[in-house]
C-alpha cells in the first residue's frame, strides 16, 4: 500500500463522523458529502506528518468547509436570482443510497433540522460541535475568529433557541404533508389565490437543466411561482422524496419530473423541479396514496 493509499484508508476510518458533524451544520446530505471531499482535497494537499491528531484536525477542516457553505448560502439568500434550496428537499449524493440518507436524517430529527436551520452560521456550528460531538470550546473559537468565552456563551445562546423551539417531529411531518397537498390541489384547480396564500413572499422556485428543458423556467416570488404553477399539476402525484413530502410526475409508472418543497412556518419557501435522470435514480420516490 502506497503512501496515498494509506492516507486514503485513514481518511476513510473518519468518514463517518465527518458525514455526522457536516449533515447537522448544513441539513443536506448531498451538501454533507461536498463537504466531506472538500475536507479530503484539503487533506491530500497537507503534510499530515505536522497533524498530531488527525481525527481533530479533520473534524476542524469540515467545520470550517461547512461554516463556508453557510456563509455561502446565506449571502445567495441575498440575492434572489443566485438562490438555491436551502434545506434538504430532495437529495442527489453521489454514492449514498436512500437507507443511508434515511439513517442520517433519521439520526438527527427533521424537527431538530429546521430549528437549527434558524440559527446563524456561527450559532449552529458552535452548537453541533459542542453540544453534539463534544469539541471543547478552545477548538471552535479559532474556527469562528471569537474567543473561547464568547463561543462559549455562542453556544449557550443557540442552545437555548434550540431547547424553547423544537417542534413536535409527527405534527411538523403532517404540517408539511397538509401544506404540499393543498398546493398541489390549488394548482390542479388553477387558483392563484389559494396558491399564493401557501406561499413565502419570498419563495424561490429552483429548477434543474432537465426539467427546463420543458419549458419551466426558474422564478422568485408569490406571484411569479403561483402563475407558474396555476393549472400546470394536473398529473403530479403526492409523493415522500427521501422522506419528506412532495410529489412527482411519473407518466406510465417511471418518474420524469420530481418536485421537492421547503415548508417553514406552514408555508412554502422553496420549490425544486429536478429531471436530471441520474439524480432521479438516486432518490428513495415512494408515491403516496390520497
Amino acid at each position: 500500500m502506497d503512501e496515498q493509499e494509506l492516507l486514503a484508508a485513514r481518511f476513510e476510518e473518519h468518514r463517518p463522523r465527518l458525514r455526522a458533524v457536516a449533515y447537522r451544520m448544513l441539513g443536506s446530505a448531498a451538501e454533507s458529502d461536498d463537504a466531506v471531499r472538500g475536507t479530503w482535497l484539503r487533506l491530500v494537499r497537507t503534510d499530515v506528518g505536522d497533524v498530531a491528531n488527525l481525527r481533530r484536525w479533520l473534524t476542524t477542516v469540515v467545520a470550517r468547509v461547512s461554516l463556508d457553505m453557510l456563509r455561502s448560502r446565506e449571502t445567495r439568500r441575498e440575492d434572489p436570482w443566485e438562490s438555491r434550496l436551502p434545506a434538504p428537499a430532495v437529495g442527489h449524493d453521489v454514492g449514498v443510497g436512500p437507507d443511508e440518507r434515511a439513517e442520517l436524517t433519521d439520526s438527527v430529527g427533521l424537527a431538530l433540522l429546521v430549528v437549527l436551520d434558524t440559527l446563524s452560521p456561527a450559532e449552529r456550528l458552535a452548537f453541533v460541535l459542542h453540544d453534539m460531538f463534544a469539541v471543547p470550546f478552545d477548538e471552535i473559537a479559532p474556527i469562528v475568529e471569537l474567543t473561547p468565552a464568547a463561543t462559549r456563551q455562542l453556544a449557550s445562546q443557540a442552545r437555548r433557541r434550540v431547547q424553547g423551539t423544537v417542534p413536535d417531529p409527527g405534527t411538523d411531518m403532517a404540517r408539511r404533508r397538509e401544506v404540499v397537498d393543498v398546493f398541489l390541489a390549488a394548482s390542479r384547480g388553477g387558483d392563484f389565490e389559494a396558491l399564493l396564500a401557501l406561499l413565502d413572499p419570498d419563495v424561490v422556485l429552483h429548477v434543474d437543466p432537465a426539467a427546463a428543458l420543458s419549458g419551466v423556467a426558474g422564478a422568485v416570488g408569490a406571484a411569479a411561482v403561483a402563475g407558474t404553477f396555476a393549472g400546470r399539476a394536473s398529473a403530479a402525484r403526492p409523493a415522500l422524496i427521501d422522506g419528506l413530502p412532495g410529489a412527482v410526475w411519473a407518466p406510465g409508472g417511471g418518474p420524469r419530473v420530481v418536485i421537492g418543497f421547503t415548508v417553514e412556518a406552514g408555508r412554502i419557501v422553496a420549490i425544486e423541479l429536478v429531471a436530471d435522470a441520474d439524480h432521479l435514480d438516486r432518490m428513495d420516490l415512494r408515491i403516496r396514496d390520497v
